[in-house]
């Protein structure tokens, strides 16, 4: 048998990689901030957010 297989699938070149890497980390942080975002609109408000009428 062969000892030199090739990979099965997309084999990615190592700028792809970093690009992929790089979009992640943007994507973690912009949700990051969204969530430190509602968090402190939350705070703002009070809990005068939970209380409405019915």
């Amino acid at each position: 048998m062969d000892d030199k297989r090739k990979p099965d699938g997309i084999v990615l070149t190592e700028a792809q990689k970093k690009s992929r890497r790089q979009r992640s980390i943007a994507i973690a942080l912009a949700l990051g901030i969204l969530v430190v975002l509602f968090f402190a609109v939350t705070m703002v408000k009070g809990p005068a957010v939970l209380v409405r009428p019915m």
